[in-house]
């Protein structure tokens, strides 16, 4: 079975499901205000759905008749957790290679200078 961080990352593979992702991020749809824009039936964005609910992206309301998508936001935390673990070892790296880069400058300048100082 994936974890969950595998599933939200297989969920937003399909530019589809990142679209309504998207879309979800200014206010809770229908499947029907959801399904307007594509050019596929309703059943199509109801699948596209269900793989984003499996992955705990959305969730569904029960508002009498009308049964709203919601954006699951805090998901995007354990994304971003993620991502900021890696960027702060890229950055580290980024930091080391710096400090090689200004060590080999100092070496390479320092007897341009002495030989101007003659």
């Amino acid at each position: 079975m994936m974890d969950q961080l595998s599933q939200v990352f297989a969920a937003l593979a399909d530019p589809t499901r990142r679209d309504i992702v998207a879309r979800l991020t200014t206010a809770d749809a229908t499947v029907s205000e959801l399904a307007a824009p594509y050019d596929v039936s309703i059943q199509a964005v109801s699948k596209h759905l269900k793989v984003l609910e499996g992955a705990g992206l959305v969730s569904r309301g029960k508002e009498a008749q009308r049964r709203p998508v919601h954006l699951e936001a805090e998901v995007f935390d354990l994304m971003n957790k993620w991502i900021e673990r890696y960027q702060r070892q890229a950055e580290q790296r980024y930091q080391r290679l710096d400090a090689v880069l200004d060590e080999l400058n100092d070496r390479s300048s320092t007897p341009a200078q002495k030989g101007h100082a003659s």
